[in-house]
C-alpha cells in the first residue's frame, strides 16, 4: 500500500508526458515525408512553403490523399496567387474558377479530383506571409441534393369502417 501513491504518480506524469507529445511524434520519419512530397503526391506546392499539420486533415497518400492543407506559403498573397496560376494548369490541372481579392480562390480540376485554393493575407508583423489552404476532394461525390429527396406520401384522412 505504501507503493500506490508512487504508482499512481508515476502513472499521471507518463499520461501528461503523452498528451504533450505532437501527433505523429514517434513515427519512422522514413515512412511519411511530412514535408508534403510522399503526402501530397503530385500535388506541387510553392518553393518554401511550410505545411501547418496540426491546421491540416489528410485522409491518404500520395496521388490517392483528399483533404483540407494548411500552409504558410513563404511568399505575399501576389505570389502565391500568381504562382498557383501560373504552375497548376503546368501541371495539368484546369482552371475551373478565379477570383482576386483579400481572400482570393482558385478553383482547379484534374480528372476526377477538385482543388480549392484559398489564399489569405498574412500577419505584416510575422513576414507578411500568405496563408494557404488547399482542399482536395473527388470531382463527383455520390452526395443526395434536396432536390432529389423523395417527398413523402400525402396522409389522408381515414374514415373510420362501419362494421
Amino acid at each position: 500500500m505504501r507503493f500506490l501513491p508512487v504508482v499512481v504518480s508515476a502513472l499521471l506524469l507518463t499520461l501528461v508526458a503523452c498528451a504533450n507529445m505532437p501527433m505523429g511524434a514517434g513515427r519512422n520519419s522514413s515512412s511519411v515525408d511530412m514535408s508534403g512530397t510522399d503526402l501530397l503526391g503530385q500535388t506541387q506546392l510553392p518553393p518554401g512553403a511550410r505545411i501547418l499539420h496540426e491546421q491540416s486533415l489528410v485522409i491518404g497518400t500520395g496521388e490517392n490523399w483528399v483533404g483540407r492543407v494548411v500552409m504558410d506559403s513563404a511568399r505575399d498573397t501576389t505570389s502565391a496567387y500568381s504562382y498557383f496560376l501560373d504552375n497548376y494548369p503546368i501541371q495539368g490541372w484546369t482552371l475551373l474558377s478565379a477570383v482576386r481579392a483579400k481572400s482570393s480562390v482558385l478553383v482547379f480540376n484534374k480528372g476526377e479530383r477538385n482543388v480549392t485554393i484559398e489564399i489569405q493575407e498574412g500577419n505584416p508583423l510575422s513576414g507578411g506571409a500568405a496563408l494557404v489552404i488547399l482542399t482536395l476532394a473527388p470531382r463527383s461525390a455520390n452526395v443526395a441534393s434536396p432536390a432529389m429527396a423523395k417527398k413523402p406520401a400525402p396522409v389522408e384522412d381515414a374514415a373510420p369502417s362501419k362494421p
